[in-house]
C-alpha cells in the first residue's frame, strides 16, 4: 500500500470514528470508489482495525482522567467524596453492562462484516434508515444533562444499540447516540456516553487483531503504512472528539443527519447501477 493511501485512510478513519457518519462506510466507499486494489498479505478488516488503534488511543487520551476516576472507584481508592466515588462506580459497571451486547455481535457476525455486507446495497440504506431515527430522536425531550443521570436500563438499550453497528453504515456512534437521544440524554450526553461506551469494544477489537497478525505477522511494506495510519488517526481522532462534544453543547445532529442521507443515496444508486 503507499503511504499516501494509508494517510487518506488514517484520517478518513479519524474523522469518521467519532462524527455519526460511519467508519467502516467510508474506509470501504473511498477505496472502492477510487478503484484501490485489495490489500495484500492482511484483509481490509484487519486494516481497518489496525487503524482503530489511532482513534483508541485518542479516545483513552481524551477521556483518562474519567477512565482513571472510575477504576479508582471500582478498586476502592475513589477518594473522600462518597457521592462522586458512587457515581463513577455506577457508570464503570454500566459501562460494562452496555459492552456485553456489541461484544456478543462482534464475535458472531466479525466474518459477515469483512466478507459478506461490505456492498453498497448494505451500506446505504443503512446510512439512510439510523439518519432517519436520528432525525426522530432530535425530537425526544433530554431529561438526563450528565452522565450521573445515566441508568443501568439506558446503558443496556444503548448497548444494543450499539451491536448493530457491526453493520457496516450504521455507525457505531451514529446509532448509540441516537440510542441516548431516545433515552432522553442530552446531546452531549449522548457523546460522552458513546465515546465511554465504545472504548472497551474497540480495544478487544484491536487486541484480538493484534495477537492474529502477531502470528501470522506483517508483510513488510505494510508495516510502516500501518505505523503512520495509527499515528495519523490517532491526532484526527482526538481532535474530532473534542470538536463534536464543543459542537453538541449548542447544536443538532440536523447536518450530519443530512450528510448520511444524501451519501446513503448515491451509494445505493451506484450500487444499483453496478448490478443493473
Amino acid at each position: 500500500m503507499p503511504l499516501y493511501q494509508a494517510i487518506i485512510l488514517a484520517v478518513i478513519q479519524g474523522l469518521t470514528e467519532f462524527l455519526p457518519i460511519s467508519s467502516t462506510a467510508h474506509l470501504w466507499l473511498v477505496p472502492w470508489l477510487l478503484n484501490w486494489p485489495k490489500l495484500e498479505g492482511i484483509s481490509d478488516l484487519t486494516f481497518d482495525v489496525a487503524l482503530h488503534a489511532g482513534t483508541l488511543v485518542a479516545v483513552l487520551l481524551y477521556f483518562w482522567r474519567m477512565w482513571l476516576e472510575m477504576v479508582m472507584a471500582v478498586v476502592g481508592l475513589g477518594g473522600a467524596d462518597t457521592t462522586k466515588v458512587s457515581e463513577h462506580r455506577r457508570l464503570f459497571w454500566f459501562l460494562v453492562v452496555g459492552t456485553i451486547p456489541g461484544g456478543i455481535a462482534g464475535l458472531l457476525f466479525e466474518r459477515a462484516a469483512d466478507e459478506e455486507l461490505r456492498q453498497p446495497l448494505v451500506i446505504g440504506p443503512a446510512m439512510v434508515v439510523v439518519a432517519i431515527l436520528m432525525w426522530a430522536a432530535e425530537r425526544m425531550k433530554s431529561t438526563k444533562p450528565e452522565l450521573k443521570d445515566v441508568s443501568l436500563l439506558d446503558s443496556i438499550c444503548v448497548g444494543v444499540a450499539q451491536a448493530f453497528a457491526v453493520i457496516p453504515g450504521v455507525s457505531r456512534s451514529g446509532v448509540t447516540m441516537t440510542g441516548g437521544l431516545f433515552r432522553g440524554m442530552s446531546r452531549e450526553t449522548c457523546a460522552r456516553f458513546s465515546f465511554l461506551l465504545s472504548t472497551p469494544l474497540i480495544a478487544g477489537a484491536v487486541l484480538k487483531k493484534g495477537l492474529e497478525m502477531r502470528h501470522s505477522g506483517i508483510p513488510a511494506d505494510m508495516r510502516l503504512p500501518l505505523m503512520v495510519g495509527i499515528l495519523v488517526s490517532g491526532l484526527v481522532g482526538y481532535a474530532v472528539i473534542a470538536f463534536l462534544i464543543h459542537y453538541l453543547e449548542r447544536r443538532t445532529f440536523k447536518i450530519f443527519i443530512i450528510y448520511r442521507i444524501v451519501l446513503g443515496v448515491i451509494v445505493l444508486a451506484l450500487g444499483w447501477g453496478l448490478r443493473h
